[in-house]
């Protein structure tokens, strides 16, 4: 990999800084998962070495207030996350605060300040771990989120960095319906909302982004793909376990339809989820349905988001690794939508879209939310087979006198991997769009 000392065009710092001066926000923030990557332990000085290149760049200059949040402290596996938060506020930005959670009053936003290893200490933010009893096989993961929040003036609002549980073996997820890793990211989602709207502070609109590992059904998935062909089980001779199920057309010589393992899914035509924009199989997207009077989105009209070629010459291809699915989203609460959608803006007005689907960004593609209207846009952008989701524009009613514009980043990266794209290409697709 290429790091912050070696990769002197500085890509990834140059594509964040280069969106903050298109589009000269007010307000950023910068959610992070998986911080320092798989390999946390050697990568992790580069996520500070990302930060401090940040801070210092010239983009970042009329930014006088900060506040960085990283979960650096992975010798602590009951606590460690690989979380990371980090707010900028504009010089201009006067009336601003942020949420102590311990004294439970605002406090007024000065200065810059970054936090690393002293996390749970910090009364600014709410962090928390999953129970291990959620994680699979009671094995500790780095999943869990963070919740900050934030006033401006009289209106305030949460914002919720969040990381779910995915699905480690294809075969697994295709035993049941809906898979054991459904109800196991249901039951973490319900966690979450449960604590950033429980009796302990005043409930406010949050939003809620991240990566949320939200899959297809398999099973379903499976039998639609395969409704005419014959299935044989390989099973392993040592222990009688699935191995593979291949899934074989009953006449044309018997032509293999779709591969499942646990880490393949190698079906035979990938067009299928991009035709129409993948459609068809949005009705097997239903991990959302049982908190649909808590949870909002608008209507996805764009290509499954994962998992994508990191082949940077395989822009629009699909991995064969997982069953395409939208995991990369854009969720509020019914007040937060409020908050961004003027009552009398009719939904066809709206876009939720992808951005640059002919460019290799990794294994999730970008997503984009605009409302015209008030101008306020999401984007989720990945990078190096991760993402990050920025939200800019100005936020109509209560928020549009008091600042331009808001920007938001989801970034779920390897730090250490993020230099490794050609990002002038992927921006060139932004502006046009």
């Amino acid at each position: 990999y290429r790091n912050c000392r070696d990769d002197p065009n500085r890509s990834g710092t140059r594509c964040l800084c280069s969106t903050v001066q298109s589009h000269r926000p007010h307000f950023i923030a910068v959610h992070c998962q998986e911080v320092g990557g798989k390999n946390y332990e050697a990568s992790m000085s580069h996520v500070d070495c990302f930060v401090k290149e940040l801070l210092s760049s010239d983009a970042m200059k009329e930014y006088n207030r900060v506040r960085v949040y990283l979960d650096e402290n992975y010798k602590s596996q009951e606590h460690f996350t690989a979380l990371g938060s980090c707010y900028f506020l504009h010089e201009s930005l006067k009336n601003i605060q942020q949420f102590d959670f311990k004294a439970k009053k605002f406090k007024k936003v000065v200065g810059k300040e970054i936090y690393s290893d002293t996390l749970e200490s910090t009364p600014m933010l709410e962090k928390e771990k999953f129970p291990q009893d959620y994680f699979p096989e009671c094995k500790w993961s780095r999943k869990g989120f963070i919740r900050t929040r934030w006033a401006l003036a009289d209106c305030a609002f949460d914002l919720v960095n969040i990381h779910l549980f995915h699905d480690a073996s294809n075969i697994l997820a295709w035993e049941k319906s809906p898979s054991v890793y459904s109800g196991t990211r249901q039951k973490a989602l319900g966690f979450v909302l449960d604590r950033i709207t429980d009796q302990r502070f005043e409930k406010v609109p949050y939003f809620v982004f991240g990566d949320f590992n939200f899959r297809l059904d398999t099973r379903q998935v499976v039998e639609s793909l395969c409704s005419t062909a014959t299935m044989q089980t390989v099973r392993l001779g040592d222990t009688n376990e699935v191995d593979k199920l291949i899934f074989r057309e009953s006449e044309n010589d018997r032509k293999v339809v779709l591969q499942l393992e646990k880490k393949l899914f190698n079906y035979i035509n990938q067009d299928v989820f991009r035709e129409n924009n993948g459609t068809l199989f949005l009705q097997f997207d239903s991990e959302l349905s049982c908190f649909k009077e808590r949870l909002h989105e608008l209507e996805i009209s764009f290509p499954p988001s994962y998992p994508y070629s990191e082949d940077s010459s395989q822009g629009k291809q699909y991995m064969n690794t997982r069953c395409p699915a939208w995991c990369d989203r854009v969720l509020m609460s019914a007040t937060a939508k409020d908050l961004v959608l003027k009552p009398e803006n009719e939904e066809k007005n709206l876009v939720y879209d992808n951005i640059g689907p002919n460019v290799c960004m990794g294994d999730h593609k970008v997503t984009s939310q605009a409302y015209p209207t008030s101008g306020l846009c999401w984007v989720v952008l990945p990078v190096c087979g991760y993402g990050w989701l920025s939200v800019y524009g100005s936020v109509c009613v209560k928020l549009s006198t008091l600042f331009h514009h808001v920007l938001l980043f989801q970034l779920k990266t390897k730090f250490a991997l993020c230099w490794n794209l050609g990002f002038p290409d992927i921006f060139n697709e932004w502006n046009s769009v």
